[in-house]
């Protein structure tokens, strides 16, 4: 099933869809569009950062288009330390609740790889609440590592 997925740069009429799977999500709280637009419209000035979609063509939504069932934010950025080499954030990795188990969260990782070498990065990384035991254990499977501890203040 997961051979005729595509994998794409998000466009603004993808953003609805995109709020619609962090909803999916049992914790998260979703901006409201106008706000999710606005805040897409800033960052995809970022250099280097982009919002990827995953389309299924053999599924179609009420419009008659691809569904829409996975998504994730990349960001490879310049570094002054390790020689000037860049790394790689993978950030806001969600895939359609019905939809999981199915591959699709691999190929949005080998995706997100393939990208951070490309770019020459030296290291893609990337965050996971610590309650999500499961996606812990996905990333491990794919050959993550802990690495390190993340610190966080609320500001």
């Amino acid at each position: 099933m997961t051979q005729t997925l595509e994998i794409r740069q998000a466009e603004a009429a993808d953003i609805e869809g995109v709020l619609g799977l962090y909803a999916g999500l049992d914790d998260e709280a979703v901006l409201p569009l106008d706000a999710a637009q606005a805040v897409w419209q800033r960052f995809a000035r970022y250099p280097n950062y982009h919002l990827y979609v995953v389309l299924d063509p053999a599924t179609l939504n009420a419009q008659g288009q691809p569904a829409l069932v996975g998504s994730y934010a990349l960001l490879i950025m310049d570094n002054l330390a390790h020689c000037g080499t860049p790394s790689a954030i993978a950030e806001d990795v969600v895939v359609a609740a019905a939809r999981r188990s199915q591959g699709i969260g691999r190929r949005m990782m080998a995706h997100a790889i393939e990208q951070a070498r490309q770019a020459g990065c030296y290291k893609l990384a990337l965050s996971s609440n610590a309650r999500r035991t499961q996606a812990h254990a996905f990333y491990t499977g794919l050959g993550f590592a802990q690495h390190g501890l993340s610190f966080v203040i609320e500001t």
